[in-house]
């Protein structure tokens, strides 16, 4: 087989770049590489400001992208080669030349060293392990998670009738996106449930009817349609946090009630039915190449501008490329789904250019860091800076906290917003926006501007 372009990944990188490439380039050939027969489609997509949007995260048959795009071919393989010398990738059941290449694998769970040892350590990274830990649970009656990112919360938030223990190495929770003041916030929605009824929120929603085996990284809400539940019989779960600690060491028990016990840097051992491991992620490597890419320090493919990488006409996107441009000041690189369709889609509009030798700029997204989830039943809007990232110990901190309803946090240096994090029904992100990206003196309305009697969008109406 051979075609002008080729995408590696059924993932919402790969498939976002599959479907920008039929638009932009209709009269030539792609295909896009899927290890299942599922892939991540984006449906329903509404942009709420410049950088933020809102869309459907849809997993789909692949026959959706051949029904409704002419030139797309997808073939159902693995890449295991790459001839970039000679233009053709090895896969487990022959060769593709191609033009332009763009791999969109992701990454896998980079899951703790103990678990290559016991089955009852799972992690989460994609629908099958997803099912895999919904099964296992329903018997437990004690788990332990360690981690402190998205997954490691909206589990630990979700599950029922199981005790945990959540192991963080940091000194509050949810430290991958808020600071401790907002994770204080939180604590109310963990130790009682739901805090109270659930807000209505503009941002992506993800749904499945089945689970099938497929490789591509979980989208937001995947617990939306799932009951998490554990075995343990009670209505209640109870949740003990052991902040800055990490597991040192798994052991098997017999003619005990429990199968592992869990060691931790505490001194702390905690017999328990099963482990979840969400620490993170890993760039995948399962391929060869005939030359060597430019890596970064955790293995992912360099990539520059343009979405290149360092081997001539091969690009990256998604969770396997690491940016290796100098960033704009209010942008850096997370691994999160909305980054992923993102340089998905733009890797897609690098390669249409060069293919037709035209030049372009770098896609606006890349000017500023905006990212939408949900955590323990709130909305959350991340912009710019939130964590102060970047900006040393030289800015200062604006709070707005009304218990159980919002947080906001407004991140100043030289009295101009750099950042901001809102949680709850605020509707500030378009002024956050604006705010950032323009960067307005702030200095005349000192305090003010959190003043919750003020209305401060009409300040910058």
């Amino acid at each position: 087989m051979e075609a002008t372009f080729v995408v590696v990944g059924g993932g919402i990188a790969g498939v976002s770049c599959a479907e920008t490439l039929a638009f932009l380039e209709p009269e030539k050939t792609i295909i896009l590489i899927s290890e299942s027969s599922l892939i991540k489609t984006v449906t329903n997509l509404h942009a709420i400001t410049r950088t933020l949007t809102d869309f459907d995260i849809n997993e789909t048959d692949s026959s959706y992208l051949t029904n409704k795009y002419l030139n797309i071919t997808v073939v159902h393989d693995k890449l295991t080669e790459i001839n970039d010398t000679d233009h053709f990738i090895v896969t487990s059941s022959g060769q593709i030349k191609y033009e332009f290449l763009c791999l969109c694998m992701g990454a896998e769970p980079k899951l703790i060293p103990q678990a290559s040892s016991f089955s009852q350590i799972i992690g989460i990274r994609d629908t099958d392990s997803v099912e895999t830990f919904v099964q296992k649970l329903k018997t437990a009656k004690t788990i332990v998670v360690v981690g402190n990112g998205g997954i490691a919360s909206e589990v630990v938030f979700k599950i029922r009738n199981v005790d945990v223990h959540w192991v963080v190495r940091d000194k509050h929770i949810s430290a991958t996106f808020v600071d401790p003041g907002a994770a204080e916030f939180f604590q109310s929605a963990l130790n009682h449930g739901k805090s109270g009824e659930e807000p209505v929120y503009k941002r992506m929603r993800y749904s499945e009817d089945s689970f099938t085996k497929s490789g591509a990284a979980l989208g937001p809400d995947w617990y939306n349609n799932l009951s998490i539940t554990g075995g343990k019989g009670a209505s209640s779960t109870d949740v003990k946090i052991h902040y800055e600690a990490e597991v040192t060491n798994v052991e098997a028990l017999e003619n005990c009630d429990f199968p592992i016990k869990v060691a931790l840097t505490s001194g702390l051992k905690i017999p328990c039915d099963l482990v979840v491991s969400a620490t993170g992620v890993l760039p995948r490597r399962n391929f060869a190449t005939l030359h060597e890419f430019a890596r970064s320090e955790d293995g992912g493919l360099q990539v520059n501008e343009f979405m290149q990488t360092s081997l001539k006409d091969i690009y990256a996107a998604g969770d396997i490329c690491a940016a290796g441009w100098p960033p704009a000041k209010h942008w850096f690189q997370m691994k999160l789904w909305t980054q992923a369709r993102q340089m998905g889609c733009y890797a897609a509009k690098c390669m249409s250019a060069h293919s037709n030798n035209e030049s372009l700029l770098q896609d606006f997204c890349f000017e500023m860091f905006a990212h939408s989830t949900k955590l323990f039943g709130y909305k959350v809007i991340l912009l710019g800076l939130y964590n102060g990232q970047k900006l040393g110990r030289n800015y200062e901190i604006l709070l707005r906290m009304t218990k159980e309803k919002e947080y906001i946090k407004f991140v100043l240096e030289d009295n101009k917003l750099q950042g901001a994090v809102l949680i709850g029904d605020t509707d500030l992100e378009e002024m956050c926006e604006n705010l950032i990206l323009n960067q307005l003196d702030l200095a005349p309305y000192g305090d003010d501007i959190l003043n919750p009697n003020i209305d401060i969008e009409d300040y910058f109406d």
